[in-house]
């Protein structure tokens, strides 16, 4: 266990020492929240849905997690590039160890940007409904970036090009952001859309996020979360699996 700690440690030391990289990560979430939220609040409003901020601070708030989550995995190629991940590996220590150990400490990186996004959106006018499920609500974030961190590292275990992961990543990534709820409800959507929606495991984060801190949830919380901790699970398990076979 002391392997996981180690990587887990690394991980988080290695991105608070990176303070570029924390003022630059901030900036998309930063944007959307005030591009979005009072460009389309008056619409949003005169729909009869109420404040687009408190509708739209939960989907920013995953945002931030998401994307810093699912990118962490290129911190595993540059570790293959420049020989770090060999010395790793060659330590007598199961591999899904590691795997375990960065999946953690990619996660804790994406869980803290996802606070900082908060106390960002509670600035802009963001106020959250009982701050007794507020550790319900970090445990959504967790949960999402514990899934979006072993999808990155799974990925990125069989990929070696860092352009190559990037535009997969993209592809992949911005589609789930965009159907997941984040910005618009999900109700009364065409019935194809509905279908798109309730199969991406985002919605399932977003929804939970939002009913915990604003009582808003679409699927209810106790799905939401039962989704997120299978999901988990399984991507624990894919990562694991697929992390074992890489070749450094």
């Amino acid at each position: 266990m002391s392997t996981i700690y180690i990587l887990w440690l690394r991980q988080v030391k290695k991105y608070f020492r990176a303070r570029s990289r924390i003022v630059g990560a901030l900036g998309q979430p930063l944007l959307f929240m005030l591009a979005f939220g009072f460009g389309f609040g008056q619409v949003f409003r005169q729909a009869g849905q109420g404040d687009y901020i408190q509708f739209l601070g939960p989907g920013i708030i995953m945002m931030s997690v998401l994307f810093a989550a699912v990118f962490s995995g290129i911190d595993l190629i540059w570790d293959r590039q420049f020989g770090f991940l060999k010395e790793t590996m060659i330590a007598p220590v199961p591999r899904w160890q590691i795997m375990l150990g960065k999946t953690l400490g990619g996660a804790t990186v994406a869980s803290f940007q996802g606070l900082i996004v908060f106390l960002m959106a509670l600035v802009i006018g963001f106020r959250f409904h009982d701050p007794l499920m507020l550790p319900l609500g970090a445990l959504f974030v967790f949960l999402v970036a514990v899934i979006f961190t072993s999808f990155g590292v799974a990925i990125a275990s069989r990929i070696e090009d860092m352009q190559g992961f990037q535009l997969i990543m993209n592809f992949l990534v911005m589609p789930l952001f965009f159907l997941s709820g984040a910005l618009f409800p999900l109700q009364g959507l065409p019935a194809a859309m509905e279908v798109v929606t309730r199969v991406n495991p985002v919605s399932y984060g977003v929804d939970g996020l939002r009913g915990a801190l604003i009582d808003s949830s679409v699927f209810g919380i106790a799905t939401d979360l039962l989704v997120m901790v299978v999901l988990a699970v399984v991507l624990l398990a894919i990562g694991s699996y697929l992390f074992e076979k890489i070749q450094a």
